[in-house]
């Protein structure tokens, strides 16, 4: 069987999806800005201006207790009080403006006032006079992190913040802190680029797993000397083969995550589903090299040659497959090319389809009464048809759970051969169609019957085919949650 060849096709970033409001991190120190209002409310903005390090100037007849003290006590800026209303030439050489109003005629008239002097201005909890707004924050500064629901939803905001400030240990502040104090340093140690960015890989994952520890400058050299002694493997390249799961992206593992916030270029296949790729380092150069089942390829020569070429070039490259490369993956291919190659390698296994499918399911894939092992069978073989050297007893066996990959053109062949082995046709099957992914469907069948129900649907996904008594009574319920999912 002839199949049409596929050269690679390189994807660009997907476009970000439509911001409610652009995160922006103003940079205040020492500049001036005008906070119109001294109720609390205005208290607790003019206290983060202050903890940005601008000069707070509150112009105000009303002053709160909050304001007043706050006055007395800032955390970095001063603030400065002005009991009077204010007026438009407040706002004249300032940075930000802030203010706080019942009423709305003079909230537009601050608005256009601010606008008129050209900044950018903030009425609190009135947002149609709002060019900016404040998140909620998590402070490691001067690691920072601002959340925003562009107002919908402020208690849900507060909630996400509280869920981030219970991940984020405090001590992240001190290492943020040392690279801010170190990233000079490391500019003008003649290290390259690639070894630059080997330190502050390195600098991460001292912090990830320190993080109550304070860094000091003996830290510095320790990892600067690590970077050093790798020598030219600093700025080497490498090859990662990376399993994407299934299709659902949160079957990622963490180290897969990882591999492809650092990747330089990443290989993927079809069966690597786009929201995985959203993951993916936005600047990675991501190139299609897919292989679609008796349909366009790559020619797996052309595959290898792309990763030692990009690997020799000291590029970090991540071969992205569907599911676990390790199973029906061609991943001894391509180890074997990068080793003759002298190309390090490193393997990042996935969730397989059987068992991305099978936690959907319900089910599991062996039962101490049901089934004693599984086993994985590929559906198609080099030419695409049915391989001859299937165990055909064993996939016979009663107490044996079958999990069939890419069979979507060979099941009619498979289940008779299965048959005529002794495999009871009346045991129990599913097709699991695009399994985790949000088009999913199932087809529960007795595996005799299931070639004609598979052919029927005319699949368009990545299509797996499991049997065994593990689904044995399961296949009504199933069938019922599958078609209220679909509905």
């Amino acid at each position: 069987m002839s199949v049409t060849e596929r050269h690679p096709i390189e994807t660009a970033s997907p476009r970000i999806g439509v911001l409610a409001r652009l995160p922006v991190f103003f940079a205040l120190d020492g500049k001036r800005v005008v906070v119109a209002g001294g109720s609390p409310a205005a208290a607790w903005k003019a206290e983060l201006l202050s903890a940005a390090g601008a000069k707070v100037e509150v112009v105000t007849l009303d002053v709160s207790d909050e304001m007043r003290s706050l006055t007395t006590d800032p955390p970095r800026g001063p603030v400065v009080l002005h009991s009077r209303h204010w007026e438009p030439t407040d706002l004249d050489g300032a940075a930000i403006a802030v203010g706080t109003f019942d009423d709305d005629g003079e909230a537009a008239a601050f608005a256009a006032a601010a606008r008129a002097a050209g900044i950018p201005v903030n009425v609190i909890d009135k947002p149609d006079f709002c060019d900016f707004s404040f998140g909620s924050i998590v402070n490691r500064s001067p690691l920072v992190i601002g959340i925003s629901t562009d107002g919908a939803a402020p208690v849900f905001a507060q909630a996400i913040r509280a869920k981030l400030e219970a991940m984020l240990p405090q001590g992240f502040a001190l290492w943020a802190t040392a690279a801010a104090r170190w990233r000079s340093s490391l500019k003008s140690s003649g290290l390259s680029f690639a070894g630059r960015r080997t330190f502050w890989q390195l600098f991460t994952q001292q912090a990830v797993t320190h993080p109550t520890e304070q860094p000091d400058d003996a830290d510095y050299r320790r990892l600067l000397d690590e970077v050093r002694g790798l020598g030219a493997a600093a700025d080497a390249g490498s090859v990662t083969l990376v399993g994407a799961g299934p299709g659902d992206p949160e079957l990622l593992t963490l180290r897969a995550l990882r591999a492809l916030q650092t990747a330089d270029v990443i290989l993927f296949d079809d069966l690597v589903s786009r929201e995985v790729l959203d993951f993916a380092r936005r600047e990675a150069k991501k190139m299609l090299v897919g292989k679609t089942g008796h349909g366009p390829a790559c020619k797996q020569s052309d595959i290898n040659e792309m990763m030692v070429r990009f690997a020799k070039a000291g590029k970090r490259v991540v071969r992205l497959k569907g599911g676990d490369p390790l199973i029906f993956g061609r991943a001894a291919e391509e180890i074997a090319a990068c080793e003759g190659a002298g190309i390090p390698i490193e393997i990042v296994p996935g969730i397989t389809a059987a068992q991305g499918a099978a936690s959907r399911l319900g089910v599991s894939l062996t039962d101490r009464d049901r089934a004693q092992r599984v086993q994985f069978v590929t559906g198609h073989a080099r030419d695409g048809k049915l391989p001859g050297d299937i165990d055909w007893a064993a996939i016979a066996d009663a107490l044996t759970t079958t999990a069939v990959y890419m069979p979507a053109k060979t099941i009619g062949q498979f289940v008779a051969a299965a048959l005529a082995a002794g495999l009871d046709p009346a045991t129990p099957a599913v097709a699991v169609i695009s399994a985790t992914r949000p088009d999913e469907r199932r087809l529960w069948t007795p595996i005799a019957d299931l070639p004609q129900h598979l052919n029927a649907a005319e699949p368009s996904g990545p299509v797996l085919v499991m049997t065994g008594r593990v689904f044995s009574g399961l296949a009504g319920a199933a069938a019922r949650t599958s078609e209220n999912s679909a509905a």
